[in-house]
């Protein structure tokens, strides 16, 4: 525990929970005085279960101690949670498993995005129509779903309701993701794929193979914003015009 004379010299900080076993953080936080500390203490007073408190738990009856890693201190409050929020991201970007159960402040409108996600935000052109032989595909669930585990492509690919006779004339296909198109794929060949409905009764959906696009073509749709249609909960449009 920190004394009070060193408590008031930290001010506010970031600090990290360190698992002994593999030497890597499994929770970031932020507080003051001796909240690095409280942690520990609850898991072994408290039943709640919790990911953190289970490791904490897990981590003492292996006869070991929590590691406390102070990341940044002497700081005001808001830039604990700027500090927090950034650390947090990053072991999402760098697939380091942690326990905090919410995303760090501020974290859907100033968190960790690629380059591209950030054109987009700032710098994004409207999408104005969708030329024939395209398909566009929403994959807010699908990609959503696999927690970034998969890519826009496995995320695009299938499976998807369309009609037999049009898949002939679709060459491309336009990946949008939270409103945004976020790559754009020229379709190889088409493929069956065998599924059921929330019945259990079998249907067929489809779903293709293909190639990241021609620069040119792809120039033409990425990072451009799209409206989504009133009321729409398809997925898959094959036409698409801006509203001026």
């Amino acid at each position: 525990m920190f004394e009070s004379p060193v408590a008031e010299k930290l001010e506010a900080y970031v600090y990290a929970l360190i698992d002994p076993r593999t030497d890597r953080p499994f929770y970031i936080g932020k507080g003051r005085d001796n909240r690095v500390f409280s942690h520990a203490a609850c898991a072994l007073v408290a039943p709640n279960a919790s990911d953190k408190y289970d490791t904490i738990r897990e981590i003492v009856n292996s006869g070991r101690e929590v590691r406390h890693l102070i990341l940044r201190h002497g700081m005001t409050d808001q830039a604990a949670l700027d500090v927090e929020s950034a650390l947090i991201d990053f072991c999402s970007v760098i697939n380091q498993p942690i326990t905090n159960i919410v995303l760090g402040h501020g974290a859907s409108a100033f968190g960790a995005m690629t380059a591209d996600e950030i054109i987009r935000k700032y710098q994004a052109v409207p999408l104005s129509k969708i030329e024939e032989g395209f398909v566009l595909i929403n994959i807010n669930k699908t990609y959503k779903r696999a927690k970034g585990q998969k890519s826009y492509y496995e995320a695009t690919k299938e499976s998807w309701a369309i009609n037999k006779s049009r898949t002939p004339t679709l060459k491309y296909a336009l990946s949008e993701y939270k409103g945004f198109i976020v790559e754009v794929f020229k379709i190889v060949e088409w493929y069956s794929v065998e599924a059921k409905d929330k019945n259990g009764k079998p249907r067929t959906r489809w779903g293709f193979d293909g190639i990241v696009a021609e620069v040119e073509v792809r120039n033409c749709y990425l990072n451009k914003s799209v409206k989504k249609a009133q009321g729409a909960a398809n997925p898959i449009r094959y036409s698409y015009a801006s509203k001026a």
